[in-house]
């Protein structure tokens, strides 16, 4: 029985289609990205490859698709990942989502989300537009400097694998160890609700 699911969320340049460790997208829509590096390389995994080593040959593409991209990846400050946990306490709030762990890195979101009625791709399509939307009324949107228009927060789609119950606690001690591995402090957030079990989600 499905009980949740464990979702990343990449910000804007984090983890592009065409990685050579492999990607979540069928194909690449910008013309000078696929020059840069090469088709969509979709996964048949849903196993993370993050920390797959590369061949030098492939870190030198990796590089130059970065460089093609039209905008500055989006990296969040520590005020800017703060807005985001608000904005995902507020779409829990109205939408009766359930988030059983999170972790806002820089570069990408961790959540565990609890199973819902509703698709789980409009689920975090909620998450994505409320993190905007409280983004910009904060006056904090990652555009860049002079820019006339608003660049994209968010990568499209999302990592997603389906949780059964005895993957819950693994999952919640991955998601909040996530801002350790990276040096970051641990992260607490309102918008977490204790697992049904008891158990601390911080733990």
């Amino acid at each position: 029985m499905i009980v949740g699911y464990h979702c990343i969320l990449s910000t804007y340049g984090f983890w592009l289609p065409n990685d050579p460790r492999g990607s979540w997208s069928q194909f690449v829509a910008a013309w000078d990205l696929f020059c840069a590096g090469g088709s969509a390389t979709k996964l048949a995994t849903r196993r993370s490859v993050a920390a797959t080593v590369l061949l030098p040959e492939q870190i030198q593409r990796r590089k130059a698709a970065h460089a093609s991209l039209q905008d500055e990846p989006v990296a969040f400050s520590g005020r800017q990942a703060r807005a985001v946990g608000m904005a995902f306490a507020s779409v829990c709030n109205v939408k009766h989502y359930r988030i059983h762990a999170c972790a806002i890195m820089p570069r990408h979101v961790h959540l565990f989300v609890g199973r819902t009625a509703t698709d789980i791709r409009t689920v975090i399509g909620d998450f994505k537009r409320f993190a905007t939307m409280e983004l910009h009324r904060q006056g904090l949107h990652p555009a860049q400097h002079g820019t006339p228009r608003r660049p994209a927060i968010w990568a499209r789609g999302c990592w997603c694998v389906y949780l059964h119950a005895t993957d819950v606690q693994r999952v919640i001690r991955y998601i909040n160890e996530n801002p350790k591995r990276e040096g970051l402090l641990p992260q607490r957030w309102n918008c977490v609700t204790p697992w049904p079990g008891g158990n601390d989600p911080h733990r």
